[in-house]
């Protein structure tokens, strides 16, 4: 079962970056990783071509078990019920405009891969204590806001954009919230192993991000 998870915005005063023990240099991000930023720009611009095209996805839903071809079905807990409330969503929302790639997001999306991943916990704390704003900051300046959205499971870049944003068993809706945000308009993603879900997708937004030199 894919499981997502969500921290909230954060209005943030300036302050030293904490830093994380022994995190290797980072690496190139790969063109999979910028995939998942550029999907949820594409929603962001246009929500209502994502709407129809879901509700050609609405069949492969046998009661609360996903059956989507090629795929091993997932067990949801909503069934079809979540994605249904995505489409009308979607339907009615209005573009909020894109999301410019940042490198300096993108690290330290790759350090919180790197930290929680062989541990198999889950999350936004990571087992060393570090946290969202200690991580970014790591990697240079916000503006103000920023936020973190987490896809545990193995899967392609459009579902795992999909995932969060039907954000199946969590009442809040909050990753959905998060990629719709109007006032984000930077992000920087990251994919790696995890011991528990095979796989885990970071991706740190904020407001507005200058990248340490």
């Amino acid at each position: 079962m894919f499981h997502a998870l969500v921290v909230g915005f954060l209005m943030v005063s300036s302050m030293l970056a904490q830093g994380l023990a022994n995190v290797p240099a980072p690496r190139p991000s790969t063109e999979e990783e910028k995939l998942v930023v550029e999907e949820m720009s594409k929603v962001r611009l246009h929500p209502k071509d994502y709407a129809k095209w879901l509700r050609t996805q609405l069949r492969y839903y046998d009661g609360t078990l996903w059956k989507l071809p090629g795929k091993v079905p997932v067990q949801t807990q909503e069934g079809s019920a979540a994605m249904t409330e995505l489409i009308s969503f979607l339907d009615r929302s209005p573009s909020v405009g894109p999301l410019r790639w940042r490198e300096g997001l993108a690290r330290a999306a790759q350090d919180f891969v790197r930290e929680q991943g062989p541990t198999g916990q889950t999350g936004h704390v990571g087992p060393s204590g570090s946290n969202l704003q200690g991580r970014i900051l790591r990697h240079g300046v916000h503006l103000s806001r920023m936020g973190e959205v987490i896809n545990y499971g193995v899967e392609s870049p459009l579902w795992t954009v999909m995932q969060l944003l039907i954000d199946d068993g969590v009442p809040s809706r909050g990753h959905r919230k998060v990629i719709f945000d109007a006032d984000f308009h930077v992000a920087g993603a990251a994919t790696g192993p995890h011991a528990e879900y095979g796989s885990m997708t970071v991706v740190d937004l904020a407001d507005a991000f200058q990248d340490n030199p």
